[in-house]
């Protein structure tokens, strides 16, 4: 029998702490609000995705989305009040956009990209969410980086045959890029539903997990760090509402 798998140094965080940042980052900084404490906890919860990324040595996801929402600020700031009319209105939806969800959207690239299956379906079970929404996630979890993979190969083989932006038949990509993708997406997910199902994923008892999962010193700093900006939040839009 196999030992017990515990989790590595690299897999910094608990896949509950992970979850319940995403929805506090997407609740504070997509949901605004206006007062004294929001605005330090806001700033703390923009630069959760950036240490995490670090600490993870995921430099590339940290330096895209340090350069994307600086830009996306700095123009929010500066450019915004020189610009008028359609171009202005552009800029204020596109600033706006990435300001607010650029967080969010980067701490769930982190919890998708550092968080194993395994983990992720031990983390559910422990928090007793019912079959009929873990099988379902766990398909999705699994299903975007297996059709990323799919895009990279079906680009690598449509470039071996000069069909590229690039190449001398640029107005055949789609055809040949993007049909092939929708057939393998459909292909994929009927995959993964039926590897899902043949693990007992559906099974109506309990399943075991070899995966080992728990809280750790981290884990209570940021799950406090959550709590006390979900509080204030709920402070403010309270007293902003009476």
């Amino acid at each position: 029998m196999q030992p017990i798998q515990t989790r590595s140094k690299k897999e910094f965080l608990d896949p509950r702490t992970k979850i319940l940042l995403v929805f506090t980052i997407a609740a504070v900084v997509v949901g605004g609000g206006h007062g004294y404490w929001l605005a330090p906890i806001r700033i703390l919860l923009i630069s959760v995705p950036f240490m995490l990324f670090l600490i993870e040595s995921k430099w590339k996801y940290a330096a895209i989305y340090a350069i994307l929402f600086i830009a996306a600020y700095v123009g929010q700031i500066y450019l915004l009040p020189l610009v008028t009319g359609f171009l202005g209105f552009l800029l204020v939806a596109f600033c706006g956009i990435f300001v607010r969800m650029m967080p969010g959207l980067a701490m769930g690239t982190y919890l998708l990209s550092s968080t194993k299956i395994s983990e992720f379906m031990a983390a559910m079970e422990r928090m007793r969410v019912p079959a009929q929404i873990t099988i379902p996630l766990s398909v999705v979890f699994r299903f975007f980086p297996t059709i990323l993979e799919e895009y990279h190969a079906i680009a690598d083989a449509m470039k071996m045959r000069g069909i590229s932006l690039d190449g001398s038949k640029p107005w055949k990509t789609v055809e040949y890029r993007l049909v092939p993708l929708m057939v393998s997406c459909v292909k994929i997910g009927d995959e993964l539903s039926a590897s899902a199902l043949t693990r007992g994923l559906g099974a109506p008892i309990r399943r075991t997990n070899v995966c080992k999962i728990g809280f750790h010193l981290q884990d209570i700093l940021f799950l406090m760090l959550c709590l006390v900006s979900l509080c204030v939040l709920i402070f403010y839009k309270i007293g902003g509402s009476s």
